[in-house]
């Protein structure tokens, strides 16, 4: 059995920055990620990264002007359209470093790049996870060899198999389903659609259903078909039959302009169901030795442009926090979390008001009020964003 000091589970952006910010302080720690490779899984779409958060986590790991080779220009342009697709909206980017998107698979990237060898273990998916007191903790895996830890962080999401350790909170649905579909060569394939979504992010929302696109690099629309429908009513496509599993999705958006439901009904990969669970608002813990966590597995909550800011931004913290406590564990755990349980419950409101203002009875009209009332620089149609 191996021991490590700094022990990661999950190699989300979250548990990457972690061991990035430990490293820049001369702190070993390692990762174990259930899957096989880093590049075994997509992994999702364009992030707006926040100055006051996401890229000052980035700061602290030394990584701004890598960040800032990965910048998707002129991806922060937003259009909004209504479901025949007439013109809402037309907001072009305005190439504000405030919030820059990139593509979370090349800030994962980057972060990966920024690791010693060997930091991260792959394959490793955890099997269970048990105290053996003063604040040490073991780790079992489905394959491979069980480790000692002498800190433990859950970094590893919504379903989280460090949360139990400290909490008895299991993630519920919040009645909204995101169905996940691509279209490639879009210019050339999908003119029609292509325009429609234009240069950065479109929006087409309606009380209870909407459609969200994202153009991102190499010509591709990234689309969301979103839902407020029942776990049951979802239970009841066969997401295994894609062709049948689109039509599905389809025909909850009929009447809709054919370019528009064009990004479900010709998707060439198979849709996937994303759906939408949260924790308790101000999800909290009791002090226990020896293990924290971040991110989702910390206070997941509805898409609202912030989690994967947020999870940088909690493992920056706790990696200064680790470093600035030398031998003391629990004075770093406990600074780091008297400050992240107020930071992360200030979001849970927001992000609920936001997937009510996008998809409430009130759509798009206090999406509208919300996107031109947002700050300069800020896009609150962000709130859509995974």
């Amino acid at each position: 059995m191996t021991t490590t000091p700094v022990t990661i589970i999950g190699a989300g952006l979250g548990g990457l920055t972690l061991a990035r910010v430990l490293h820049v302080h001369g702190i070993a720690s390692t990762v174990y990620e259930s899957d096989l490779s880093a590049g075994a899984r997509t992994q999702g779409g364009q992030l707006d990264i926040h100055e006051t958060d996401g890229q000052r986590a980035l700061a602290d790991a030394g990584l701004t002007e890598e960040f800032r080779a990965i910048i998707h220009e002129g991806a922060d342009a937003a259009r909004v359209l209504d479901e025949h697709g007439e013109l809402l909206l037309d907001a072009p980017g305005d190439g504000s470093l405030a919030r820059p998107e990139v593509l979370r698979g090349d800030l994962r990237r980057v972060l990966l790049d920024s690791l010693p060898a060997g930091t991260v273990q792959w394959g490793r998916k955890v099997t269970g996870v048990r105290a053996l007191g003063e604040g040490r903790h073991e780790v079992s895996f489905a394959d491979g060899p069980s480790v000692t830890s002498d800190l433990l962080v859950g970094a590893d999401g919504a379903w989280s198999r460090v949360r139990p350790l400290l909490s008895d909170a299991r993630p519920e649905y919040v009645g909204t389903t995101f169905v996940e579909t691509y279209l490639h060569d879009v210019d050339v394939r999908h003119p029609a659609t292509a325009a429609a979504v234009g240069a950065g992010a479109l929006y087409v929302l309606t009380p209870g259903k909407g459609i969200t696109a994202h153009r991102e690099a190499g010509d591709i629309l990234h689309t969301y078909a979103q839902l407020n429908r029942s776990a049951e009513w979802f239970a009841g496509i066969d997401f295994a039959d894609a062709d049948a599993a689109r039509a599905r999705i389809a025909a909850e958006y009929e009447g809709w302009a054919p370019h528009l439901t064009a990004l479900i009904t010709e998707g060439e990969t198979a849709p996937v169901a994303r759906m939408i669970h949260t924790l308790p608002d101000g999800h909290r813990w009791d002090r226990v030795p020896g293990v924290t966590l971040l991110g989702d597995a910390a206070h997941l909550m509805p898409p609202s442009g912030d989690g994967a800011n947020l999870a940088m931004f909690d493992g920056a913290e706790l990696g200064k926090a680790i470093a600035a406590h030398p031998g003391d564990t629990e004075a770093a755990l406990t600074a780091y979390e008297e400050a992240m349980f107020p930071r992360s419950a200030a979001f849970y409101e927001d992000a609920r008001e936001i997937l009510d203002i996008c998809l409430g009875d009130d759509a798009p009209h206090r999406f509208l009020a919300f996107f031109n009332d947002a700050p300069e620089g800020e896009r609150a149609a962000e709130g859509e964003k995974r």
